[in-house]
């Protein structure tokens, strides 16, 4: 019990800190813009507690902490779907009850630029959020760095297949120049299957060797059963911080995210393609699971309890940074529901010089939707499969 609850408890920080602040781009953006809103809620489902401001916005942490929404007066629902088929049926009936020029209040007779601009403003803030949180990172604790210096090579690895030996240093991989062995790991990582030309230094002079990392199975406390790609060399070299200057963190958090960015578009691509198996995809139980791992590795061997919510205050921090370039990413897909999806349209109206047609866009929020629920269905799945819950469950009746 006390594990389902630390994981319980993990998620819920983890996920309100994230939503949070993507909402709350959207909310910024929105008044900035002169829109008027009616709801920001955490969480769905019915209200534990609301109140509203002077603006009349009416603020709800709801029941179901599972994400959250800003929704704008005129609104069907929170996906920002008009609540008329007809916008200019929607524009008489605000005018008839408001008055003339009232309609410049609502969202859906704003410029599609500004429009646009409230759609990403919460992806965006996610960004900022996980560089924020990045700098405060680099200039207090730094990032582990050792150099890629190969000390072992498992037997029967892709290494020793393709010929790296004890001392090598390794210089670039691809045309990626590896400045770390931590570099050499996430290089490696996104590759299982792929052959990769690799520039090493041995005895004062460059060798080139090609090696395909492979897709291993393995177990951790972290991700639980899951495949990873592995080279099979070894550092055991030292380890020490890297620290970024007050007036370099940012752009060198930038420069993080940035990398985090590419690495999720990329994993992604080779998921789309086939690549690599769709069983790899994790979802809410897999967030969290990581979150309740991470509190319980951060907290264990404390020696008193200020040094225990430090560490897990600092890991859980790292995570919501990880998590909200995640959110931030997968939000700017171009499917309907998400704010990608608002985008694509947005950009179809610039062009087209008039909004895509009303019953397009509610086939195609249903369909986005579908998918989404499609998606969350399956990554639930694997993450039962994953944590051996079906075999838990059976091993309850034999």
């Amino acid at each position: 019990m006390t594990d389902v609850l630390i994981i319980i408890l993990s998620t819920v920080f983890v996920l309100s800190v994230v939503v949070t602040i993507h909402e709350l781009g959207h909310y910024w953006a929105a008044r900035a813009c002169g829109v008027a809103i009616d709801c920001f809620s955490l969480g769905f489902g019915p209200p534990l507690l609301s109140w509203r401001d002077k603006h009349g916005v009416e603020w709800r942490i709801a029941s179901i902490p599972l994400g959250g929404y800003v929704r704008f007066l005129g609104d069907e629902n929170a996906a920002s779907v008009p609540d008329q088929d007809n916008l200019e049926a929607m524009r008489a009936s605000i005018v008839a009850r408001e008055g003339e020029g009232a309609q410049a209040r609502y969202f859906h007779f704003k410029p599609v630029w500004q429009r646009a601009i409230i759609a990403a403003a919460g992806p965006v803030s996610n960004f900022i959020l996980a560089i924020l949180i990045m700098a405060v990172f680099l200039v207090t604790i730094g990032t582990p760095r050792s150099t890629p210096v190969v000390t072992s090579v498992e037997r029967g690895s892709a290494a020793e297949a393709a010929g790296f030996k004890i001392g090598d240093t390794i210089l670039k991989a691809d045309s990626r120049k590896i400045d770390s062995f931590q570099t050499l790991q996430n290089y490696i990582g996104l590759r299982a299957n792929l052959a990769v030309d690799f520039t090493v230094k041995r005895d004062g002079r460059e060798v080139h060797l090609n090696a395909t990392p492979r897709l291993i199975e393995t177990t951790d406390r972290f991700s639980g059963r899951t495949k990873v790609s592995r080279l099979g060399i070894g550092n055991a070299g030292m380890t020490h911080l890297k620290r970024s200057t007050v007036l370099g963190a940012i752009p060198d958090a930038t420069v993080e995210v940035w990398g985090m960015i590419k690495t999720i578009g990329f994993y992604l691509g080779r998921l789309v393609t086939g690549q690599l198996p769709a069983d790899q995809i994790s979802g809410l139980i897999g967030i969290g699971h990581t979150a309740g791992a991470v509190t319980k590795a951060s907290a264990e061997g404390a020696p008193n309890v200020a040094t225990m919510a430090l560490r897990v205050f600092v890991s859980s921090m790292l995570l919501i940074a990880s998590l909200s370039v995640s959110i931030g990413f997968m939000n700017l897909l171009p499917i309907p529901v998400l704010d990608g999806g608002h985008l694509l349209m947005y950009a179809y109206e610039a062009v087209a010089k008039r909004p895509l047609r009303a019953d397009f866009q509610a086939a195609g929020f249903r369909a986005g939707l579908a998918l989404i629920l499609g998606f969350m269905l399956f990554a639930a799945w694997n993450d039962l499969n994953r944590y051996d819950v079906f075999k838990f469950i059976g091993g309850l009746f034999t």
